[in-house]
């Protein structure tokens, strides 16, 4: 959390201490699945750390719950396109049970803290060139989630349910995928983009004829540059054509 944003929140509205947001910012950049992150420095005793958190902070006593996690994605990131999406809440009573996590935040807000329920957000947004931070104090990160290592808080445990909660949306809305995806992409970018969401290995020639039956997917006459192998053929989303469609992507089929 920023010292500006601190400042903001104790002089001009009243922090609400037992209820937070935390936003599981989910990207992909062609090959892994990325998560953004934050870095959180503080002291343990006379020892100063370093380590990594999710975005988030605790809620304002009249704010309403999407707003919050709206202003704390805002904050971080350039973008218009972004899909933010609530997806459960986190109250174990050991979330505040470590010492360095419950001293960095009493002392960021100044306020004596307890028991802390979250609600967790998930936002999909595509990692490409015009991505832009919007503040350098924040020193946001994105890592790779199969690299994420122990986190302040919880944070590990909303991570991974985040990640179920998108596999999950995509076997009912598969369009939910063209949020991480190029607005220009291969037929192996989009092959990647299921294998690591699943976790498995796909067949090339299935998938492709999967792809193939989706009216959605329009084929372009543009092709890779500079590549070594065979330049492969973008493809793009028609949204239009796939609400009229209702077409999906049978994951429970053989792949």
């Amino acid at each position: 959390m920023s010292s500006n944003l601190i400042h903001m929140i104790l002089s001009e509205k009243t922090i609400y201490p037992h209820v937070s947001v935390d936003c599981v910012v989910l990207g992909f950049d062609g090959m892994h699945f990325k998560v953004l992150l934050l870095k959180r420095t503080g002291m343990e005793g006379e020892t100063r750390f370093s380590d990594l958190k999710l975005p988030g902070r605790l809620i304002y006593s009249n704010e309403d719950l999407d707003e919050a996690a709206q202003s704390v994605v805002v904050e971080l990131i350039h973008s218009t396109t972004i899909f933010l999406h609530q997806f459960r809440s986190f109250g174990s009573p050991g979330r505040t049970s470590n010492p360095r996590d419950l001293h960095w935040l009493e002392n960021a807000v100044k306020l004596k803290i307890g028991r802390i329920i979250t609600v967790g957000y998930l936002a999909l947004i595509r990692i490409d060139d015009k991505l832009r931070f919007k503040s350098d104090t924040l020193q946001a990160t994105w890592v790779p989630v199969r690299e994420v290592g122990k986190l302040a808080f919880d944070h590990n445990v909303i991570i991974q349910e985040a990640m179920h909660e998108v596999s999950r949306y995509v076997t009912m809305d598969p369009s939910v995928v063209f949020n991480l995806l190029p607005k220009r992409f291969t037929a192996s970018q989009m092959r990647t983009l299921f294998e690591e969401l699943f976790d498995q290995a796909m067949d090339v020639r299935n998938f492709h004829k999967k792809m193939s039956r989706m009216n959605y997917l329009v084929a372009t006459d543009e092709f890779e540059h500079g590549v070594a192998h065979r330049a492969a053929r973008f493809y793009r989303f028609d949204k239009k054509i796939y609400l009229k469609s209702h077409g999906g992507f049978n994951l429970n089929s053989s792949l």
